[in-house]
């Protein structure tokens, strides 16, 4: 059995790396290992969500297919190790969502979703309770800051260490800007901008907002009306960098009143 006879399947990129990482294969991909692959591995997924967000078909198609081969890429790596190899990780996947969906695979029954939610995290605390001694514990350490400051509240939250009033929250967001701007040097003003940002984090999460996915998009936004800013002046034979500030916050607004009525 080839890679190309199984090209429609997992197994085939399975095949596909049998043979990149064979004898008469790839030498870059022969002598990859799990940690120099992982940094590839994030940014796959980072674009994979890129498309996702975009809601570019043809990309998310492309996207999965480069995660999916990362999987293989680790299996692979992992079988030629000892360490596990492609049916212990199924069936380790196949018995965990079993285990996690009693209400779907045994007759417990929930009133609505924060039931199956709750009960989702109770499993997870008891398969991990041999590893993890506190609710904070497990959290993955390279989650992007703003991830990571929102799992850190939520596991706090579930033991009651949480902000009753969501109002309060505000004013705790202008305390902490005061004290960013009551700093005496860079050590401390950057402490309080950490602590300005967990703030708006937290706000973030009563709000049911998630706070990665809401920058992201700001920074598009922005990337997107910067760059038609430069559009507007160049018609106009001007160049951007040029223009007063005055006649910068003017071509902004008048971006801002294009996204609103493009025709």
């Amino acid at each position: 059995m080839n890679a190309l006879s199984i090209a429609d399947s997992f197994e085939g990129t399975i095949s596909l790396m049998d043979i990149l990482r064979g004898d008469s294969g790839c030498p870059w991909d022969k002598e990859q290992t799990p940690k120099s692959l992982a940094p590839m591995l994030l940014e796959e997924c980072y674009e994979l969500i890129d498309a996702i967000e975009n809601e570019n078909s043809t990309e998310i198609l492309e996207e999965i297919g480069d995660v999916l081969f990362h999987m293989a890429f680790q299996i692979h790596i992992g079988k030629s190790m000892g360490l596990f190899n492609l049916e212990s990780v199924f069936k380790a996947l196949h018995d965990k969502y079993i285990k996690r969906h009693p209400h779907v695979f045994a007759d417990l029954e929930f009133e609505d979703v924060d039931e199956v939610k709750s009960n989702w995290e109770k499993i997870k605390q008891q398969e991990k309770a041999s590893t993890r001694h506190s609710l904070i514990d497990g959290i993955p350490r390279n989650l992007p800051a703003l991830s990571f400051a929102e799992s850190i509240q939520k596991r706090a939250s579930k033991s009651g260490f949480d902000w009753d009033d969501p109002r309060e929250i505000r004013d705790k967001v202008v305390e902490e800007l005061d004290e960013i701007y009551g700093a005496t040097n860079k050590e401390e003003i950057q402490e309080e901008y950490g602590d300005l940002l967990f703030t708006i984090v937290n706000a973030a999460r009563k709000m049911g907002v998630n706070p990665e996915q809401a920058l992201r998009q700001t920074n598009h936004k922005f990337k997107s009306r910067f760059r038609l800013m430069e559009s507007l002046s160049e018609r106009k034979g001007l160049k951007f960098s040029e223009l007063s500030l005055e006649e910068k916050d003017k071509l902004w607004e008048k971006v801002k009143l294009l996204e609103k009525c493009p025709s």
